[in-house]
């Protein structure tokens, strides 16, 4: 499957997700407020890799990608908050995302703060509520979900990586940050595609073994674009890591080192996804995308 396969594939499930984001939020009884912060956000674009990882291991299946569609729209929701949150003065400090003033600059801290929140737990409620799914497979599915936002993923991570501001850290910490900041969430669309797809327990520790690997790559990449990156095609400044003095995969091994490590995830990744026996083309032209992506 071609690259232009994969955009046409991307164009019509991202469109698909745009619009259910978007319906789900405007049933909501609530305040009109907390909707419009909301929607704002998770309007904004981006790529939807997180989604996008999920239809494409649902197709890796020969499964129909749609019947992954209820946990895509609570997975972009949650990734969705980190961004609201991360931006705001507490954390990052950030004025823009995707070219977009942040929420907080729109709405306000506090409406920012009470979007975020909203999202994170409407997210769990669409899960639960879903038709499509058995209760068994809906418990597994908020399960991992919780796991991969929570203490032990991304919440822990970015715990990790606030106190990472304060010291050098070695190559191995700073794997472990992103492994939970980044690697867990994005792992998760991966397996729960798997799970819906009723994959064996083999073929769900191979896909842990590539979404690892893809995970670590994907900020490895991130942290090359705020080196070298476009601010245009970024959608935010550039330089932030380095003014900050954080400890990244460029300032621990320069910029050379770590392009010469994203490739090695890279190659793991695809020499996980060779294992799993099924139809991975769309799932390969992700990696690719990953790793040469420019924003």
């Amino acid at each position: 499957m071609g690259q232009s396969q994969l955009k046409l594939f991307m164009k019509e499930y991202n469109e698909q997700l745009q619009n259910e984001l978007k319906n789900y939020i405007s049933t909501l009884n609530a305040p009109e407020i907390l909707k419009s912060a909301m929607d704002y956000s998770l309007q904004a674009g981006g790529k939807r890799i997180r989604p996008i990882l999920l239809f494409a291991t649902l197709q890796a299946f020969h499964q129909d990608p749609k019947k992954g569609l209820e946990t895509a729209l609570a997975l972009e929701m949650i990734h969705t908050y980190s961004l609201i949150h991360d931006d705001l003065p507490s954390m990052d400090d950030d004025d823009l995302r995707r070219g977009k003033p942040t929420n907080h600059k729109v709405f306000g801290e506090g409406y920012a703060i009470l979007a975020g929140d909203a999202l994170l737990t409407y997210a769990f409620q669409i899960i639960a509520q879903t038709p499509h799914y058995e209760d068994h497979l809906k418990v597994k599915l908020i399960e991992w979900l919780a796991k991969g936002a929570g203490p032990e993923g991304m919440v822990g991570g970015q715990v990790a990586d606030i106190e990472g501001e304060t010291k050098n850290l070695t190559l191995e910490e700073l794997q472990n940050v992103h492994k939970n900041k980044t690697g867990k969430l994005l792992a998760y669309g991966i397996l729960a595609g798997a799970m819906i797809a009723e994959a064996t327990a083999q073929q769900l520790e191979i896909l842990q073994q590539f979404a690892s690997h893809l995970g670590i790559a994907f900020q490895i990449k991130d942290d090359i674009l705020d080196v070298e990156g476009d601010e245009a095609k970024i959608g935010k400044k550039v330089g932030s890591d380095s003014a900050k003095d954080k400890s990244t995969y460029p300032s621990l091994l320069s910029l050379d080192g770590a392009k010469e490590k994203l490739q090695y995830h890279i190659q793991e990744a695809t020499k996980a996804l060779n294992k799993t026996g099924l139809e991975t083309d769309l799932l390969q032209e992700m990696v690719t995308l990953i790793a040469t992506r420019e924003s």
